[in-house]
Formats: structure tokens, sequence, C-alpha cells
């Protein structure tokens, strides 16, 4: 299997994953959203140098890994290639911060070390977080409840027209990657001298593409808005999940629960 067709595969494998059936996957999609966004607004507003307390954060994906019975190691592998550019933006901190922030044994550990690590946990717990929206929520239901709360339509449209053409354009890339080789036999790859006639020629098959589908949609009366699947009004499981989450990630943000652990276990 080539990338391209491997690339198709794990998108279908993200639906197969929403359609599954647990406790996440039944609470309705607005209030997984909304925990979400706030998970991440909570990781996001932490110090800098706030190690011990950023690391509590971690206990709401694992839990959520455990009740769906999603494997995290399909997590990392699905976000393999973000995940190296998240981890690469704080790098360089070492080199800028040297100032002596702890002292394990002998070791002295810079600012610029602990502000890295910190800076690599929210990158990595933010995708986490995302990852779990997307593999317990279907792109429907998300864009049926975006609409229930007066979401422009065009902004619900937009993404939901992006997350299902994508494997319509690796289609048409498959297509021309397989031409390219038929004609260049022993190659590897597109050669940089074909690069720009190649993009311009997906340009054009993408657009022709797009105004057949876009013909269709008419011809079945889209008028700029679509009939979404029905979302079952919310329930209470879906207000206390929210209510619950927002708690915890307002005390892991005020309180540092790792220091206050540590304090009590060394008593």
């Amino acid at each position: 299997m080539d990338k391209l067709s491997l690339a198709r595969s794990e998108l279908r494998e993200m639906d197969a994953l929403a359609a599954e059936d647990s406790p996440i996957h039944r609470i309705h999609p607005l209030c997984k959203l909304l925990v979400t966004i706030l998970y991440i607004v909570a990781v996001v507003s932490f110090p800098k140098y706030d190690f011990s307390g950023l690391i509590v954060m971690l206990l709401y994906p694992v839990l959520l890994f455990q009740i769906t019975g999603i494997p995290v190691r399909l997590c990392f592998h699905k976000l393999r290639f973000v995940l190296p550019l998240v981890c690469a933006v704080g790098i360089v901190n070492p080199f800028l911060d040297r100032t002596p922030l702890l002292a394990l044994g002998g070791l002295t550990i810079s600012g610029g070390v602990v502000s890295m690590l910190v800076l690599m946990m929210k990158g990595v717990f933010s995708l986490m977080a995302s990852f779990l929206l997307i593999a317990t929520t279907s792109i429907d239901s998300l864009c049926a409840a975006l609409r229930k709360i007066h979401v422009p339509a065009v902004i619900t449209t937009l993404l939901l027209l992006t997350y299902r053409y994508i494997g319509v354009m690796l289609e048409e890339v498959s297509v021309m990657t397989q031409g390219y080789s038929l004609r260049a036999p022993g190659q590897k790859g597109i050669h940089i001298s074909a690069w720009g006639s190649f993009l311009g020629q997906l340009l054009l098959r993408s657009m022709d593409r797009a105004g057949e589908l876009y013909n269709s949609m008419l011809l079945r009366g889209f008028k700029g808005n679509f009939f979404y699947a029905d979302v079952p009004p919310c329930r209470v499981s879906g207000l206390i999940y929210t209510l619950l989450c927002a708690a915890f990630f307002l005390c892991a943000r005020v309180i540092n629960i790792s220091a206050l652990l540590g304090s009590l276990f060394v008593r």
C-alpha cells in the first residue's frame, strides 16, 4: 500500500472510531467540544515553569482513553507527523534561558530545560485532547451541534466539506502519481523539475472535480446549508460530564495538586 492509499485508509479509520459505542461516544457532541476547548485553554494558561502543576492535566486524556477503549499508541501513530513539530517548538529554550532553577543531587536544571518540557507537554496534551474529540465524535454530529448554537452555516459547511473531500484530493494525487510513475519507470518520487506542472495539473483537476461535486449538490437541492443528522438534545449526563471536567480543570489550574499530594505523602 502506497502512502496516499495509507492516508485514505487512516481517514476511514477515524470515521470508524467515531462510529463506535462507549459512554464518551454517547455524550452530546457540543459538550465534548466545550470540554475540549476548556481543556486546551487550561493547559495553555499554565506558567512556563509550572511542570508539576501541568502534569496533573494528563489525567483527563488518560481516563478518556481507558473509557473509550482507544489505544494510546493509535493516537501517537495518527499524530506522528505533527508531534515532532510541536516538540521542536521549545527546543531552543535551554540555550536562551540558562538560569538555574532546580537542583537534583549534583545536577542543576536550568529554567530553559523546564520551560522546554512544559511547552512540549502543552502541545502534546492539546493534540491528545483534539484527537479524542475527533475519535469520539463524527464530523456530521459536530457540525450539527455547531449549528444548534447558531454558528454560521458557511463555517460548518466549510468544515464538513474540507474534512470529507480530503480523501477526494488524495485520490486525485494518487492517480497523477501513478500516471507519472508509468511515464518515468524506476524513478523514486517526482523529479523537482516536474513539481510546478504537477501542482498546476492538480489545481486544475481539483477545480474540475469541485465543479462536478458542486453541480451534484445543486441538483440535490443544496442552497447553502446542509441538512445535518438530527442531534438529540443534551442529556443530564452530558451536563454532569461538562461540569465535572470544568471543575477539575479549574482546580488543577488554581491548586498545584502534585505539590499538595507530595506534601501529604512526605508528612
